[in-house]
């Protein structure tokens, strides 16, 4: 899977991903780029399969069905890896069932 991680996740997230092509927005040469500019350039690169962000107002701010890959919201408690961390178990139990043009929410652990 070709996993893109948005510049509010911690770059650390690629290596605890094995066995998946994981960028971040600033490989990517993207960083600083606005949402709707930056989802318009991840879908006309149709280089990603999935869209990894924290931002939990995008998907009330831009139109998102039709786009060539899923958007996956972590709601981790902070941005911090040992945070994010937390939902890798069920990001990679799921990551198989993300839809291009939907968004799919993961909640931190309770």
């Amino acid at each position: 899977m070709r996993i893109l991680l948005d510049e509010c996740v911690d770059a650390n997230l690629r290596r605890e991903l094995p066995g998946h092509e994981v960028w971040t927005v600033g490989y990517a040469g993207w960083a600083g780029i606005k949402n709707g500019k930056l989802l318009c350039l991840i879908a006309d690169s149709r280089q990603f399969d999935v869209f990894v962000t924290m931002d939990k107002n995008l998907p009330l701010q831009h139109q998102l069905a039709g786009l060539p890959f899923a958007i996956v919201v972590l709601r981790a408690t902070s941005n911090k890896i040992s945070a994010v961390r937390l939902l890798l178990p069920e990001f990679l139990l799921r990551i198989h069932e993300f839809q291009p043009g939907h968004v799919y929410f993961l909640n931190a652990p309770v």
